[in-house]
């Protein structure tokens, strides 16, 4: 009986948490940004495009393609927020043609001037859910891509 009490407790706070999330997500989407700017980033035979709409109060949305050698095609959207220079996101994407199963990563942008760098740091997973290792730096330096502003061009 007490099992079932704390079963029934956890899936309450998880049916909350989760409504708590989606209302979230509605309002970033439904908001109009105030600037919207494009990237694109070449590495050898691998090409990024990063669109970043900025919100109010540093909250970011965006899409993202990865176009990668040798690699099914990722396509997806970011949500995060700047803290500083660096934006923290979280990019939801798509592999391929299986458009059923998607994934969800951290990412951590550099703004240096009119450049955007991808940072490589340690990632961890608990539980389903992957966040950079707290007290590992991302490494902004030694990085494969480096965006560099483009025209928009809607598809």
């Amino acid at each position: 009986m007490k099992n079932q009490g704390i079963f029934c407790l956890l899936l309450i706070c998880i049916v909350l948490q989760s409504c708590k999330n989606d209302k979230k997500e509605t309002i970033l989407t439904l908001e109009p940004p105030l600037s919207v700017t494009c990237y694109k980033a070449i590495y050898q035979q691998d090409s990024l495009d990063l669109k970043i709409n900025t919100l109010k109060e540093g909250k970011i949305t965006g899409t993202m393609t990865m176009a990668l050698h040798n690699m099914p095609k990722k396509v997806g959207e970011i949500e995060g927020e700047f803290r500083g220079d660096t934006l923290f996101a979280s990019y939801t994407f798509t592999e391929g043609d299986n458009k059923e199963v998607t994934f969800k990563n951290p990412m951590a942008f550099l703004k240096r001037g009119n450049q955007v760098i991808l940072g490589n740091g340690q990632i961890e997973t608990t539980m389903g859910a992957s966040y950079f290792v707290k007290g590992k730096v991302i490494d902004f330096e030694q990085v494969k891509y480096k965006f560099t502003t483009v025209d928009c061009v809607d598809k």
